[in-house]
């Protein structure tokens, strides 16, 4: 009998972070002794946007997405006994990704390892950020020759390391239809190419291309995800001959990391959401032409808060049976010839190669910023209208909502709380690090990194010799500002209303009428204080009451609760709405109301949005909020009108 050959599976990773190095390092040795395959690192978001823990931007934020890394004894404590050499390690880092791929090999070096030998990947996509997630610093152009600083050092000296994971995860969240995903990813990865072809010998130019790996969504839509994951493979090998000239078919492969869909998981009835996990990973792994290299699952309870490690774990057996239970590995590619496969697939790609067109036209994704955001607003509006109008139907949210207490969030709601204490600890840690370290050292490496920042020298090189005086991330991230200047990405909401206005005149209606009783028109401020960057939800309430007729004010992300009271202060505001999905809705909210009370604008309805358990609810409405709203309030004109009765109860009243 002759024995079957099986492809060996893909890198089996949970992404996670929090609290402490030391927390997550304990986390990670856990999670490699129950079979990972490799580490997904998640930073919190500081060390994201480059703040040390105790910056005033910092307050509440440290620790709760991901681990704080403020200098190298954090990178050390965090992979302490985990051997780099022999490890491959993927992390979700972007505007700071020079910095911690510098402390990575800073602690690689104690370690004695052969840098050389690194395998891993820093995410490295800057143009997402701006489109999606919100973690930049610079303003693009900078930011683009950081990236390119990575790739031409990772080529050079660790040649086994992905310096840049193009990122089309957070477009899919952010609303982007799979045409858009597809064209916006691509574009940026082209974008990357073209400021790396002067960075290195015309002849070893395909091996960097080969270099370039992406990290992609999976949705629920199975097919058309599966589809999608096959036109990626064929545009990206088409880009890679055509536009770039690589005929050696290694470098032109669409290698890929995935994390299947966060965006659908829900907070009603969370339970089903294991069984959207396990459908979402079928569609990257059961295509053999089109099979993740990497996969990570969330866990089934990230709607309601943090997982605990056995949540966890639960994602990470689902992978371990597919891959070593099942038979998918001993065949072939399931879906060649087939004739509806073939036909989506076209589809997908001819509209993906309209909308590069369209992006070419307009210089790249780079000069297209501003266009890409808009879409991605208009593309999640329509999403939403479609779920609240029923057209699109999510189990357990608009229907089938009749169900069983669930025993898996009976007690202690089923998540991970993060000790408040923590944050203080960091800080601590923090400033005794600063106080130990050579203070003539740190001053010289830093007077190196500005000189490399403002004479186009490559970043890396004087980055690792700051890792090693003992430079923080704040500091490293500040010489950056200086030499580049800050940035504000566009929000993508306009002040003009939509023509998405069906179902929506009573609500203006009221709108109209309060704003009659007020003497002008009603006021809404919408903020997003802390680090947080997840604006998706923010926007979509703000477009959403600019088209109930509301006058709307939304600056968009990272602003200090003193900076939304001057606003609202500036901008006579009736109603302050606060969007905070990080975790850090308690100390920023209390701020907010603080603040407010000593602004004589107690008066003023503040409601607060966000991924807020059941009892931070009740503490926030103890401490004055009008309104708490979760992922299961998706209706958002039950919303408008809330925020109609608040300003002016009575009219609604009659």
């Amino acid at each position: 009998m002759t024995e079957i050959q099986k492809d060996k599976p893909w890198l089996i990773r949970t992404y996670a972070g929090h609290s402490t190095a030391a927390a997550s390092n304990a986390l990670y040795r856990g999670n490699l002794a129950k079979g990972q395959t490799g580490l997904s690192v998640a930073f919190d978001l500081p060390t994201q946007t480059g703040y040390d823990s105790d910056h005033v931007l910092s307050r509440g934020e440290v620790g709760k997405v991901g681990v704080p890394v403020a200098h190298l004894g954090d990178m050390r404590t965090l992979f302490d006994q985990i051997p780099l050499e022999q490890m491959n390690t993927s992390m979700t880092i972007n505007a700071t990704a020079p910095w911690l791929l510098a402390l990575y090999i800073a602690v690689a070096e104690d370690q004695g390892a052969d840098i050389s030998k690194l395998q891993g990947t820093v995410q490295n996509d800057i143009i997402k950020e701006y489109l999606s997630r919100g973690t930049y610093i610079c303003p693009p152009k900078p930011s683009l020759k950081l990236i390119t600083d990575v790739a031409a050092y990772c080529y050079r000296n660790v040649p086994k390391w992905n310096p840049m994971n193009v990122c089309s995860y957070h477009l899919q969240e952010a609303g982007a239809t799979p045409e858009q995903e597809l064209a916006f990813a691509l574009a940026t990865g082209q974008a990357v190419l073209d400021g790396l072809r002067e960075q290195v010998p015309e002849e070893d130019f395909p091996k960097l291309v080969g270099r370039i790996s992406f990290f992609v969504n999976a949705g629920i839509r199975f097919v058309t995800e599966m589809c999608k994951m096959r036109a990626f493979v064929d545009l990206w090998d088409e880009i890679c001959e055509n536009r770039y000239g690589v005929s050696d078919p290694r470098y032109r492969r669409f290698r890929y990391g995935v994390q299947v869909n966060s965006l659908g998981l829900t907070e009603q009835q969370p339970e089903n959401n294991v069984y959207r996990i396990l459908i979402e990973m079928l569609a990257v792994t059961l295509s053999k032409k089109a099979r993740a290299r990497a996969v990570q699952l969330p866990a089934w309870n990230e709607a309601l808060g943090l997982p605990r490690p056995w949540d966890q774990q639960w994602s990470m057996r689902m992978q371990q049976i597919l891959a070593y239970e099942t038979d998918l590995l001993e065949y072939g590619d399931l879906f060649d010839g087939n004739p509806v496969v073939d036909a989506k697939v076209e589809e997908l790609k001819a509209g993906a190669r309209a909308e590069l067109d369209n992006l070419e036209s307009m210089g790249g994704a780079i000069s297209a910023i501003e266009y890409m955001k808009s879409r991605l607003v208009e593309s999640n509006a329509a999403r939403i209208n479609r779920i609240e109008g029923g057209e699109t139907t999510v189990v357990g949210v608009n229907k089938f909502t009749t169900t069983e207490p669930s025993p898996l969030t009976s007690g202690d709601n089923g998540i991970l709380v993060i000790d408040p204490a923590v944050e203080q600890d960091q800080i601590a840690r923090l400033q005794a690090w600063r106080a130990e370290r050579d203070d003539t050292k740190v001053a010289q490496a830093l007077a190196a990194l500005r000189e490399a920042a403002q004479t186009g020298q490559n970043i890396m090189e004087p980055s690792i010799a700051a890792a090693k005086a003992g430079v923080t991330t704040g500091e490293w991230a500040e010489e950056m500002r200086k030499v580049y200047g800050t940035y504000r990405g566009p929000t993508g909401v306009s002040g003009a209303p939509s023509n998405q206005t069906e179902n929506l005149d009573e609500i203006r209606a009221a709108v109209d009428a309060v704003s009659d009783s007020l003497g002008r028109r009603l006021k809404f401020l919408v903020g997003k204080p802390g680090l947080d960057g997840h604006s998706n939800g923010a926007e979509q309430i703000a477009v959403r009451a600019r088209d109930c007729g509301m006058d709307i004010s939304y600056e968009g992300i990272r602003l200090t609760p003193e900076e939304i009271v001057n606003a609202a202060i500036a901008e006579n505001a009736h109603v302050i709405g606060l969007s905070i999905l990080s975790g850090s809705h308690l100390p920023l909210v209390e701020e907010v109301i603080e603040r407010m009370k000593s602004a004589d604008l107690g008066h003023i309805p503040l409601i607060v949005g966000g991924i807020i358990p059941e009892e931070d609810a009740r503490n926030l409405e103890n401490m004055g909020v009008s309104k708490v709203y979760t992922p299961k309030d998706f209706e958002l004109n039950t919303i408008m009108m809330d925020i109609v009765a608040l300003v002016d109860p009575k009219p609604i009243a009659a």
